[in-house]
């Protein structure tokens, strides 16, 4: 393959990135579908054989809300590190109290908050530019990984999210982006009953737990920030059940 075509594909992907950002039609479909469609998303997050490659997603999630936190506050991101068992760091610099406690924060609640932003997505018409803006912000998030198995991960999701763009027709990609949004939310649940297991059943760990960090930072007890983590998940799982509400003929 020659620069020329390199270039041609480049230059027709790109093309398919800026038509998503236009407004499509809002998913409609019928019971059987939806139920299909939630299946699916179970499937990504129940299951522990499929949930440990799934899993890796929602934790790329959760680090990219703390590199977004970071940069809300003025902070500079130095690096974004991803493991394999689920774990992983982001590094900023410039961290007030406020600005770590922020930061801090942000990490659990944001895959809860990026569902049920997909699930409006998917029922309002924006699915293709939830697409576009994800496969954008996946490649760009490639310049902060610092390890070997981030790159592996890194790589595999952006490819993903590359593949769906030049692929997918728009109805399929009104339907992944609602699967990928319940499935978020469902991996947000699954990774703060974890995180509460670290803090109730295997304490040796809390060095790893977000909540514990925040109270070494900021004398806050950790059962309110588990307590505050909770509260947006939930928040974010009725927001995705009241927009869905009109497709599903909740209101009739």
């Amino acid at each position: 393959m020659d620069f020329g075509t390199v270039g041609s594909v480049i230059t027709q992907w790109w093309s398919k990135v800026a038509d998503g950002f236009s407004r499509g039609a809002p998913l409609e479909v019928a019971w059987p579908v939806l139920l299909l469609i939630a299946a699916a998303a179970a499937a990504l997050t129940v299951p522990r054989p499929v949930w440990r490659w799934f899993g890796l997603f929602v934790t790329f999630v959760h680090e990219l809300g703390h590199a977004f936190a970071a940069l809300m506050t003025g902070q500079v991101v130095k690096g974004i590190e991803l493991r394999f068992d689920h774990s992983g760091q982001m590094r900023s610099m410039g961290r007030s109290r406020f600005a770590a406690a922020w930061t801090g924060f942000w990490g659990y609640p944001v895959p809860a908050v990026t569902g049920a932003l997909l699930v409006w997505a998917a029922f309002s018409g924006w699915a293709g530019f939830a697409l576009s803006a994800g496969a954008l912000v996946l490649l760009a998030a490639l310049l902060f990984i610092r390890n070997a198995q981030g790159l592996l991960i890194a790589c595999g999701c952006a490819a993903v999210s590359v593949m769906l763009v030049w692929f997918a027709t728009p109805f399929a990609v009104s339907c992944i982006t609602l699967a990928v949004g319940i499935a978020l939310l469902a991996g947000a649940v699954r990774d703060w009953l974890n995180v509460l297991s670290v803090h109730t059943r295997r304490r040796r760990s809390l060095q790893s737990s977000d909540a514990y960090i925040l109270y070494q930072r900021t004398g806050v007890p950790s059962a309110l920030w588990l307590a505050a983590f909770a509260a947006v998940i939930t928040a974010s799982v009725a927001a995705a059940l009241w927009w869905a509400r009109p497709a599903a003929g909740w209101l009739s």
